[in-house]
């Protein structure tokens, strides 16, 4: 065997940090719980998140190097106002997702994060232009008729995992537009949001409404949705940059597997025609993931077929030296 049939070891770290970030995202929810079982409300909890999170995302630039470009955002009106609707987009989804896993709601938000994928390439093809091939067409297909099978089992919309899926498919659309790294963008979102943060828990602690301090368990708990938030996203940049997006195409239903298993764990009522719509998302799911690998490796293909002297050299493919 040829040592290019071993994975390099930068793709073997890509794909740990990949899985960690999941399964990070993938148990969040019990830790969200956990803030909420010592009282906590998602608002709280978010403006907590918010505030530790800018500190970790601080010491993510400084380890980057990326001072500078922490000025130049700030100093163009245009990249700081892209980065003030982010946050503001991407406050919406933490809060929702905090207050559907702290209510009972644990499988919406996993159906948010399923649906998340297929709305993604549905909004690349509308705004920018993007293709969908026929397997992405069944795709959304499949993803709609689960959607209405779950509005027809709620007796209403699915407005939590709607919110969770639209939420961050916007998030993603306007980072697209901005000209900053992950770890910046990240540092000025949260510092962004800890003003508002910062006064909110204020407010409640000197209200006697706030849970900081109350004791040891309580605010190691609040301390820790700081890392929370930030490793993953971390992991989930890094690896990003350095494995194929098939790859992460089935990474990335990791973590509402998870989550939807942790809802069952937790006994939340899952009824037959609820059933029968997450049959028809994991339909939708399998036809995208399998859609992903076939352009993937069509693509490798196409590489490995037109691109000179990536499977041999000139002296390989013409060894008495005779001119083509």
């Amino acid at each position: 065997m040829n040592a290019s049939s071993h994975p390099h070891p930068e793709s073997r770290q890509a794909l740990t940090a990949g899985i960690i970030c999941y399964l990070i995202w993938g148990v969040i929810p019990l830790a969200f719980q956990q803030m909420g079982a010592h009282g906590a409300d998602p608002w709280e909890i978010l403006a907590h998140r918010s505030m530790w999170g800018v500190v970790w995302a601080a010491g993510l630039v400084i380890l980057a190097r990326q001072s500078s470009q922490i000025l130049a955002v700030l100093r163009d009106p245009r990249t700081f106002g892209f980065l003030v609707l982010s946050s503001l987009v991407i406050a919406t989804n933490w809060v929702t997702y905090i207050l559907a896993v702290n209510n009972g709601r644990t499988l919406d938000a996993a159906l948010g994060y399923y649906l998340n994928p297929l709305l993604n390439m549905a909004a690349g093809a509308w705004l920018f232009r993007e293709k969908i091939t026929r397997i992405g067409f069944v795709a959304i297909g499949l993803a709609i008729i689960g959607v209405v099978i779950q509005t027809i089992a709620l007796g209403h919309a699915p407005w939590i995992s709607l919110i969770l899926a639209c939420s961050f498919s916007l998030y993603g659309i306007i980072r697209k537009r901005v000209s900053a790294d992950a770890q910046t963008g990240l540092f000025i979102e949260c510092l962004i949001l800890s003003v508002p943060a910062l006064a909110w828990v204020i407010w409640i602690q000197l209200s006697g409404q706030g849970h900081f301090g109350q004791d040891w368990t309580t605010s190691l708990w609040l301390l820790f949705s700081g890392p929370l938030t930030v490793i993953p996203l971390m992991l989930f940049s890094w690896a990003a940059r350095r494995m194929p997006l098939s790859t992460m195409g089935f990474l990335q239903y990791i973590a509402p597997t998870m989550v939807f298993v942790i809802g069952m764990i937790q006994g939340e009522p899952l009824s037959l025609l609820r059933g029968i719509s997450f049959g028809f998302i994991w339909a939708a799911v399998a036809v995208f993931t399998a859609g992903a690998v076939h352009n993937a490796r069509k693509k490798a293909a196409a590489i490995t077929e037109f691109e000179p002297g990536l499977v041999t050299t000139p002296q390989e493919r013409n060894p008495d030296n005779r001119p083509d």
